[in-house]
């Protein structure tokens, strides 16, 4: 099953119709030690939006702030054509408390300044970025609610948080006749599956679309990395402070290698790149929308787009299930357990669908 950029998907239990590959912009701009200038990310910008691609993600403190205000330059002649996509909570000048967090003075400062950044009157799609374990819910659902009811964001999403917490929000969202919730952003590829036991299956039923940042686990599912990678002290180069970057973090592993490994091999059997396997993996979920691809040059996302004409068989999806599979634990398992199925419904047979 191949896909293209203008085959749209809704987003979440929204009438939003966005590209089941979101242009994510956290490269567009090189004061994080890595990235595209401006001329790089204007081809990468056009290359998207040109292929069909509509949905655009980024966030107030990304490549402190170039990132928005370079896409305030793109979108001046077809801004109504796209859906912008950013975020709040992180600080945005270190030292004045307020300046992030969740709150109502954090959340109303920072859409006023990503709307000067991105040159536009409204933001189609505000997420709150990270949780961060002090502001009330209800302070804001209202926050995003009056934002909602003022037309600055049009929808209101929600990014690293607990699933309970989304759940109680969108649950109170509903009860009191506020804007709902329609995008869970979180960090999921063939690497880190942990959305699995609770985040995807709280979204499928809550009614938010999932969208997967870091779709190729910070480019370790690239084939680039090694076991070198494991120990070794990187030179001060673009590519290698990523490669330093994502050492600190602790996602070169021997796990992720492996997965890497078989990541390798099923892309020569389709004589694709890992890149395009990786992400095509994120695209045949049932439970995603839109895997958020970050490039930090054209040829490197024109790979990239060379996903969507990924089709796997059902031998290799399934080894790319399993090579990366999760323990889901307590009460998952136990509640998928033969045993259970047998006290709960004896021979009881139901057809599930979705």
């Amino acid at each position: 099953m191949s896909h293209t950029l203008d085959t749209y998907r809704l987003l979440g239990r929204s009438g939003l119709r966005v590209s089941p590959l979101a242009l994510g912009t956290a490269t567009f701009g090189t004061e994080w030690g890595w990235g595209a200038e401006r001329n790089e990310a204007r081809k990468m910008f056009d290359l998207y939006v040109e292929r069909g691609g509509n949905f655009i993600d980024t966030a107030n403190t990304y490549t402190n702030g170039s990132s928005e205000r370079l896409l305030g330059e793109f979108t001046r002649d077809n801004r109504e054509s796209l859906v912008l996509a950013t975020k709040y909570t992180t600080l945005r000048r270190p030292g004045d408390p307020n300046s992030g967090g969740a709150h109502r003075k954090s959340l109303f400062a920072s859409v006023e300044a990503s709307l000067r950044q991105l040159n536009t009157d409204y933001i189609d799609l505000l997420y709150l970025h990270v949780w961060d374990f002090r502001t009330p819910v209800e302070e804001i659902l209202r926050g995003l609610d009056d934002l909602v009811r003022q037309g600055k964001i049009l929808y209101a999403a929600i990014s690293n948080a607990p699933a309970w917490q989304v759940s109680r929000m969108q649950t109170i969202a509903d009860l009191r006749g506020w804007s709902p919730l329609v995008a869970l952003q979180i960090e999921y590829n063939l690497a880190e599956r942990g959305g699995e036991r609770d985040l995807i299956p709280m979204a499928r039923e809550m009614g938010l679309g999932v969208v997967p940042y870091s779709p190729l686990a910070g480019g370790v599912l690239t084939g680039k990395y090694s076991h070198d990678d494991l120990t070794a002290t990187h030179a001060a180069s673009a590519d290698s402070t990523r490669k330093s970057f994502n050492a600190a973090l602790g996602t070169v592993t021997e796990r992720i290698l492996t997965i890497a490994g078989a990541v390798r091999e099923i892309a020569a059997e389709l004589d694709r790149t890992p890149a395009q396997v990786g992400l095509a993996w994120l695209l045949h979920h049932p439970d995603v929308t839109a895997p958020v691809i970050g490039a930090r040059a054209p040829a490197q996302l024109e790979d990239n787009l060379g996903a969507l004409e990924v089709d796997f068989t059902a031998s290799q999806l399934a080894r790319l299930n399993t090579i990366g599979g999760i323990e889901l634990g307590y009460p998952h398992a136990m509640l998928a357990s033969d045993h259970i199925r047998r006290v709960t419904g004896g021979d009881l047979r139901i057809e599930t669908r979705r």
